[in-house]
């Protein structure tokens, strides 16, 4: 029987700041049986669009983000903080719920026309899955879907994200 996802998602009120309630993905990621179920659903969802790379963003879409790569057997690319990555680089600035940030990638990290699957943790307010979007479009990657393990429905950041295909596991 599958696990309940959702049983494996810590809340940790007023962090980052006053307010925000922190959906912590660490017990799922230390449930073994949780994990196995977390990336067989999400590459369920991702290996129909046949992705060539798998795009994940600082930090823990890091981690799924490249069991997802090897199990669907493509590559992973690191989306990253400004300042985190040693080669010339483009960057997507963009706004969270509690403030504002920027990713960047290495700027032969996409080939144009690669097919690219963005994975993330959380689907907030859609800032930063729309940043790592356009990242991807700049080098001329093609976005074959985005996949989550939670969404926070009431923030509407699906919305920004309007004529791609998503995925969230777990939503709030």
């Amino acid at each position: 029987m599958p696990v309940d996802l959702s049983t494996k998602i810590r809340d940790i009120p007023d962090f980052p700041k006053r307010g925000i309630v922190f959906k912590d993905i660490m017990p799922l990621l230390a449930d073994a049986e949780a994990l196995h179920e977390t990336v067989d659903q999400l590459a369920e969802f991702a290996e129909p669009r046949k992705p060539d790379l798998i795009l994940g963003a600082e930090a823990r879409g890091f981690i799924l983000g490249a069991a997802l790569a090897y199990r669907l057997n493509c590559g992973f690319v690191a989306a990253r903080k400004p300042g985190k990555l040693p080669w010339r680089t483009v960057s997507a600035k963009y706004a969270l719920e509690y403030g504002f940030d920027a990713l960047e990638l290495h700027a032969d990290a996409i080939k144009n026309g690669a097919r690219v699957l963005i994975h993330d943790d959380l689907l907030a307010t859609g800032g930063t899955a729309k940043a790592k979007v356009d990242l991807v479009e700049q080098l001329g990657g093609e976005v074959v879907g985005l996949a989550f393990v939670i969404e926070l429905e009431f923030l509407h950041g699906r919305e920004k994200l309007d004529g791609y295909d998503l995925c969230s596991l777990i939503k709030y």
